[in-house]
């Protein structure tokens, strides 16, 4: 068993700003970028997630790890950088969570299966294609990339509801 050595960042919580912009393209891939990758799979097991989007840590950068598999099976790890979603089809409408934005929780609509053009680790293109959960996380992870959080997708009545109810928990220093 290899002991990691990665840093466990802070999920940074809505309203923070960084989470309401567009992400800045990554342009060096280097041992860095490698590292960090990194520290995102270990801050994303530690907050129980299964998809962390660099601005989650505070970062504008066009970067996202995912693991529906949570950590069962390395094959399932997905490393997104400077993501495009190329094609969509289908719907699926299931509950959805956020590590910004804790014990939140609704059913959001997304595509039921996506085709996503990225780079990997190295710079290289890739395409991948997702359905059903792993669609759905993508989906989310490059909401997260342009600005965009899961209760931006909710009726304005839910939203305002979700919203205020943060309101609430901040009064009373729990958010």
């Amino acid at each position: 068993m290899t002991q990691s050595t990665g840093k466990i960042h802070e999920i940074v919580k809505w309203p923070d700003p960084v989470l309401a912009k567009r992400g800045e393209d990554v342009t060096v891939f280097d041992a860095k970028l490698k590292k960090l990758v990194e520290e995102m799979f270990e801050s994303m097991y530690a907050a129980q997630g299964i998809g962390l989007a660099a601005p989650q840590i505070g970062l504008s950068q066009r970067i996202t790890v995912i693991d529906c598999s949570f950590k069962k099976n390395p094959d399932e790890k997905v490393v997104l950088i400077n993501p495009e979603i190329v094609d969509r089809k289908g719907k699926q409408v299931e509950e959805e969570g956020c590590l910004s934005l804790p014990e939140i929780r609704d059913k959001v609509s997304r595509a039921a299966w996506v085709r996503v053009r990225a780079q990997d680790i190295n710079g290289d293109q890739i395409e991948m294609e997702g359905e059903e959960l792993l669609a759905r996380a993508m989906q989310h992870e490059i909401d997260h990339l342009d600005g965009i959080l899961f209760i931006d997708r909710l009726s304005r009545l839910k939203r305002d509801l979700v919203i205020r109810k943060i309101k609430k928990l901040q009064k009373n220093g729990e958010w």
